[in-house]
């Protein structure tokens, strides 16, 4: 079973929306999928009740203890997949999901707030040494802020001598995504053919092919290929593509950002 965490330490970056997104992506793709509502909020609860279709199952923890023990009775129960969203600040829970991910997405939206808000999260990655990548949500739609933001993140992940560090495409705000939630349905069942669940296809298919290659599967050329040109807010290619920056290995994040001020600013609008 492969798991996958969405994380934040700042609230409102539409971790749980995210999370049932790829989550819809992902049964289409023939996981067997469940998502662990670590987020006392109950965004994902209350989005299965309103559901009438079985899949993907929902499980709620409430501690880090009981997000260690649902894990192995979810992989008994055949789960391929385990999308943990997770609440913003900082908890036991949060450590724990951060420790029992295969792959953590930190989700930020394209705003100076968020982008600062990531270092606290990618220091936590770091220190308990797990993958990882930024994730741009709720994007204005064709707006320079996108690439802004994510040169910026780009640039502060650099510090660490990191690179491939942005999960494309990035996610667009449209309205979509906020209706399916009321009805209780994913984007990509919700509007199928429509420009928010292309998104959250394309964004799948990134992360199933990051979450391959952690695990040693091969992923397709044709999936490597659509992923190195993977386009984004109604079309516009999104070449985020960044070299790495050698730096000391004690570099600091929040020295990082504070020397792409500028950019950040950009971003922000």
């Amino acid at each position: 079973m492969q798991v996958l965490a969405l994380i934040s330490r700042k609230g409102g970056t539409g971790k749980s929306t995210l999370a049932i997104g790829l989550a819809g992506a992902a049964l289409e793709s023939g996981h067997n999928v469940c998502v662990v509502e670590a987020d006392p909020l109950g965004t994902v609860s209350n989005w299965k009740r309103r559901r009438d279709r079985a899949a993907p199952a929902v499980e709620t923890v409430h501690d880090g203890l009981s997000l260690l023990a649902c894990l192995p009775s979810l992989a008994a129960r055949g789960v391929t997949l385990a999308i943990i969203d997770t609440a913003g600040g900082w908890s036991e829970t949060f450590n724990t999901a951060v420790y029992v991910a295969d792959l953590c997405l930190i989700t930020a939206r394209p705003s100076l707030a968020d982008i600062e808000a990531a270092g606290p999260a990618l220091t936590a990655v770091r220190a308990a040494k797990k993958p990882f990548a930024f994730v741009l949500n709720q994007a204005p739609i064709r707006s320079y802020r996108v690439g802004n933001a994510a040169s910026a993140l780009c640039d502060a992940a650099a510090a660490f001598e990191l690179r491939d560090v942005i999960a494309l495409p990035a996610i667009a705000a449209r309205s979509d995504h906020q209706d399916a939630l009321s009805l209780g349905l994913t984007v990509t069942e919700l509007a199928g053919d429509g420009k928010s669940a292309a998104e959250i296809r394309a964004l799948w298919q990134w992360v199933q092919g990051r979450l391959d290659s952690l695990a040693g599967v091969e992923t397709p050329t044709a999936v490597v290929a659509a992923n190195a040109s993977a386009i984004t807010q109604d079309g516009v290619r999104a070449d985020l593509t960044m070299p790495i920056i050698p730096a000391h290995h004690d570099a600091d994040f929040g020295a990082a950002t504070a020397a792409n001020q500028e950019t950040a600013l950009h971003a922000a609008g």
